[in-house]
């Protein structure tokens, strides 16, 4: 099966990469065998996106990914994330290496911190520096931000602005589109959507009266539910999203929705549907 997927310039980082691309977050609880084999297949249809942590698996799920990028390193946009308890100057730069190390790379083509921790974002900011001087990581970006941390984060560089922010974003979790997308689409910073088909919230079942209204469209269109979730959920431009897939099956189908054409209407269906409700005071996140 051929898949065309499109792809969108990711922030300030000089790479078009796949607006849909691949979690890995429990990706070592599966048979290596199969997370290989799923993650390879991803790559074949365009969805050379690839999302990490140190976190996943205390480092299982990067070890996990190097054996499917061993020969298709260069294809991919590979990602990981450094947690708050390792966002020092020092520790920054320890934590990188050690990514490097289990990935079996010589370079990140983006570095993220998790999520915001105690540690000054100028120390953390300073060691993203340091790594792009070494050509360790490409690019930088943060994860579980608002709009007042992005502020002060993309206020600390000059020469080398955060790239994208990664947020929890599913049709029954859309909190950033009150003021995150805007502030990052007026900045130039990718939004990348973890989570997007709320993995603990859970998807619209059938019988619900969102779920029906996804399965009327996807019926239209010859597609899914998922797929038509997933093709609302990137309707703006600076999105990106990076569902998880558990089975080579399970990664063509949300590579389908590369293809997907929602019309005005059908996507005005949607999200009258799932309303985005109020502001929240604080950034949902999981």
């Amino acid at each position: 099966m051929k898949v065309e997927m499109e792809t969108r310039q990711f922030g300030s980082a000089s790479r078009q990469v796949s607006e849909i691309g691949q979690g890995t977050w429990n990706i070592e609880h599966a048979p290596v065998a199969t997370a290989v084999a799923t993650l390879r297949r991803g790559i074949d249809l365009g969805l050379t996106h690839i999302d990490t942590a140190e976190m996943y698996g205390s480092g299982k799920a990067e070890q996990v990914i190097a054996k499917a990028i061993e020969g298709h390193r260069d294809e991919t946009f590979l990602v990981s994330k450094v947690l708050p308890s390792n966002a020092s100057r020092k520790g920054v730069v320890r934590a990188c290496e050690a990514t490097l190390a289990r990935l079996k790379t010589d370079r990140l083509d983006c570095y993220l911190l998790h999520w915001r921790g105690t540690i000054p974002l100028q120390e953390t900011v300073a060691a993203f520096e340091q790594l792009i001087n070494e050509g360790k990581i490409l690019s930088w970006g943060v994860s579980n931000f608002d709009v007042d941390d992005l502020e002060e984060a993309h206020g600390l560089s000059t020469s080398h602005p955060p790239t994208c922010n990664q947020v929890l974003y599913h049709l029954k979790e859309r909190a950033i589109e009150h003021a995150v997308i805007p502030w990052c689409s007026t900045h130039g910073i990718a939004v990348v959507a973890y989570s997007p088909f709320g993995s603990q919230s859970g998807f619209p079942a059938p019988r619900s009266a969102g779920g029906k209204v996804l399965q009327e469209i996807a019926d239209v269109h010859g597609a899914t539910p998922r797929q038509v979730a997933l093709r609302f959920l990137l309707r703006n431009p600076c999105v990106f999203a990076i569902p998880k897939a558990s089975t080579p099956e399970h990664v063509v189908d949300n590579a389908q929705a590369g293809q997907l054409e929602l019309s005005s209407t059908e996507l005005a269906r949607i999200d009258e549907a799932f309303p985005r409700g109020p502001r929240p005071r604080s950034l949902p996140m999981i």
